[in-house]
């Protein structure tokens, strides 16, 4: 998924908040804010953040499991469904 990106000065912020606001949340665009024509802060919509932050959650239980395969930390699948059955029954 391609993401557009804006730079945009920090003086934008306090004279053009609401533009800004406008462009992460109805463009899905992120504005980079820049100080002293350096990259400093980065704006995106709340939903785009909610979204962005449960990719990488998962992308790191993936991780975790994939290092737990490498290293030999498995149980049979029976003995996990087991567990998952006596979760269930309370």
């Amino acid at each position: 998924m391609l993401v557009q990106e804006t730079i945009r000065p920090s003086a934008d912020l306090r004279n053009h908040y609401n533009e800004i606001s406008r462009q992460c949340k109805e463009g899905k665009e992120v504005v980079i804010v820049t100080v002293n024509g350096r990259a400093d802060t980065v704006s995106i919509a709340y939903e785009e953040y909610r979204r962005m932050k449960a990719r990488i959650e998962l992308l790191e239980v993936l991780s975790e499991a994939d290092d737990d395969v490498k290293h030999g930390r498995v149980a049979p699948i029976e003995d996990t469904f087991n567990d998952l059955r006596n979760l269930l029954k309370g």
